[in-house]
């Protein structure tokens, strides 16, 4: 989605649009969650209005201070993204959060840099029960400076002619992200395999029906 101050807009709108979901789905859809409940027992979700923020910054000081080695711009692995939820639950009382800020190293070339630090970018995942369901960020819209983003993470500009291209003809700022709604229906029931939030789950194994 386009904006027209500030990135912030786009996880305003994200964060609204999950709270929604969540509220309605205890509002109008308890009958369905007991039956699952009774068969796959789950703790209720916890959240927070508005939905906790925290800087990628913030988050490394939390696995720091519980004694987890991690360097400033290092990315962040299952493992740890799993221990920072159990420190966010612990110290926030809510399941579901937004991580932002992430550092430059760990995302792609067409990620927005912070323009207050090099090092980090206008990026963000949100986190269910400890978990990533969403990967977002502000793409840059700026040809020169995504030419030169892409030159500095080592792609060569006229690999993506066409889509650099298409930002010379104008292009407001904005951002998005991409959401798994299984993965996210599987973290919000508590369920301990993808393949049981998924009709005709896919894997290595299994490709057909």
């Amino acid at each position: 989605m386009a904006f027209n101050e500030h990135y912030y807009e786009v996880l305003d709108m994200l964060d609204g649009m999950f709270t929604h979901i969540f509220d309605n789905l205890t509002a109008r859809f308890a009958p369905e969650l007991g039956i699952v409940n009774a068969q796959f027992p789950f703790a209720p979700l916890q959240y927070l209005k508005p939905t906790l923020r925290l800087s990628f910054r913030e988050g490394v000081a939390m696995l720091r201070e519980a004694g987890i080695e991690m360097a400033d711009l290092e990315d962040l692995n299952t493992a740890k993204e799993r221990k920072l939820g159990e420190l966010v639950k612990a110290k926030y009382h809510t399941d579901f959060y937004i991580l932002d800020k992430f550092p430059s190293d760990v995302r792609p070339f067409y990620t927005m840099p912070d323009p207050h630090d090099p090092n980090y970018t206008n990026s963000y995942d949100i986190f269910l029960r400890g978990e990533e369901i969403m990967s977002g960020a502000q793409r840059i819209h700026d040809p020169e400076l995504l030419t030169q983003r892409a030159l500095k993470k080592g792609v060569r500009p006229e690999t993506i002619k066409d889509y650099v291209d298409s930002f010379k003809y104008g292009a407001s700022p904005h951002g998005g992200g991409g959401v798994g709604l299984e993965r996210m229906c599987m973290l919000y029931l508590g369920l301990k395999n993808i393949r049981s939030a998924s009709l005709w789950p896919r894997d290595p194994h299994r490709l057909t029906p």
